[in-house]
């Protein structure tokens, strides 16, 4: 399943949202191909995406979800690539 946290993070002076599956990495940038988000984008386990790109993501099936279940539900699905482990 693809995710979307809310665009809170802060960052070259915009709010980014955290895009990511809790299934594979393959389908995370399966998606990410299909909706024009650049490669650059990918961070470790997640995609920035930028605020006015979040509702874009939402309609195209992304599940709204908080940041914290976006990070546990990477955890649980084994999936959640630490800084120090990139």
């Amino acid at each position: 399943m693809i995710l979307i946290d809310p665009p809170l993070a802060a960052g070259r002076g915009r709010l980014w949202s955290h895009l990511a599956s809790d299934s594979s990495y393959d389908e995370l940038h399966h998606f990410a191909r299909e909706m024009g988000i650049p490669e650059r984008g990918f961070d470790r386990d997640h995609y920035d995406v930028p605020e006015e790109w979040y509702d874009a993501m939402v309609a195209a099936g992304a599940v709204p979800v908080s940041s914290r279940e976006l990070v546990a539900r990477l955890v649980t699905a084994g999936l959640r690539r630490r800084k120090r482990e990139a």
